[in-house]
């Protein structure tokens, strides 16, 4: 089973924003490190290999020799095209790593969940309320039986929303946040900036990945990566990236309806609608279960944030 294995640390979804911060994790530790995407771009110390996951013979000639697997992948944001390529990569993967004995983590989101009233932890059960959560309980549901019935060894790390020195394609908060501020412009929240809601961190994140890789009885388990418990409102978060630039901290909220309309003509504006639950009510999330396995202390969202906004005003010069 294992004949292939040669302690390579695989990420599927190179360039991506978690992957980004998790390859100079793994490069400072001195392990083995292949970038797989569909246009693998080299980077120093790490093997770029270019597979496409929704073809199997692409997907296990770029996991031969892999002792984990980093299922990082970010599809675009589009119903459509999770519906059709979601359950192609999560099953294409997994038997990739059955055939040659790699473990997976798969990271993922927290949209099978639905709307939750409370803290969101490892115990909520699976109640979508959206397509987009449909797809994800799918496909968690299916790699928990493959690992249950003991055909892989794998695990889910899973994120709340995200924020970070990681660009501007794929937070919600640095989008509409910290590009806006910096830009001069009045920063936007989604529905209700009067809400709590919990962000990881990306960095801590990928600090998590790594470990969470490392130790052999996390497996077969899902875990909360690291998360502040501390809870900031959008409001909130606004008048601390604000003070951080030293720039006003006036806020403009996006209505749903406005969705609704602006969805009529720009593709994402309407994936975005139903996601709107997550913003308009309390979004919990609690990390407690790994921060006590690890002795792991999430990053401050006071610290996070003013290490996001010191990277946007470096990236803007």
């Amino acid at each position: 089973m294992n004949h292939y294995t040669m302690n390579i640390h695989t990420i599927f979804g190179a360039g991506g924003a978690v992957a980004d911060q998790l390859l100079p994790v793994l490069l400072s530790n001195n392990e083995k490190v292949r970038l797989v995407s569909r246009n693998a771009k080299p980077v120093a110390g790490a093997e770029a290999v270019s597979a496409d996951a929704t073809n199997y013979r692409q997907t296990l000639e770029a996991i031969k020799g892999s002792s984990v697997v980093y299922l990082l992948i970010g599809l675009q944001y589009d119903i459509r095209v999770w519906r059709a390529q979601w359950p192609v990569i999560m099953t294409n993967v997994m038997n990739a790593c059955k055939e040659t004995g790699a473990k997976l983590i798969f990271f993922d989101n927290v949209y099978m969940y639905g709307k939750v009233n409370g803290w969101m932890t490892e115990e909520t059960p699976f109640n979508p309320c959206s397509k987009k959560g449909e797809v994800r309980a799918a496909i968690a549901t299916q790699l928990l039986q493959e690992t249950k019935a003991g055909n892989l060894q794998a695990l889910i790390a899973r994120s709340a929303d995200f924020y970070g020195p990681v660009g501007f394609k794929t937070s919600m908060p640095n989008i509409l946040v910290i590009s806006n501020l910096v830009k001069g412009k009045k920063a936007q929240w989604l529905a209700d900036a009067d809400q709590p809601h919990s962000l990881t961190y990306v960095p801590d994140a990928a600090k998590a990945l790594y470990l969470l890789a490392k130790k052999e009885t996390a497996f077969d388990q899902t875990w909360h990566l690291p998360t502040a418990p501390d809870l900031l409102t959008g409001r909130q978060f606004v008048q601390q990236a604000a003070a951080a630039m030293q720039k006003p901290n006036g806020i403009s909220t996006i209505p749903g309806w406005m969705l609704t309309v602006a969805g009529l003509f720009i593709r994402t504006l309407k994936e975005l609608k139903e996601m709107n639950y997550q913003n308009e009510y309390p979004y919990l999330f609690s990390s407690n279960k790994f921060n006590k396995a690890f002795g792991f202390t999430p990053t401050s969202y006071s610290e996070g944030i003013k290490e996001t906004v010191a990277w946007a005003l470096k990236v803007q010069q």
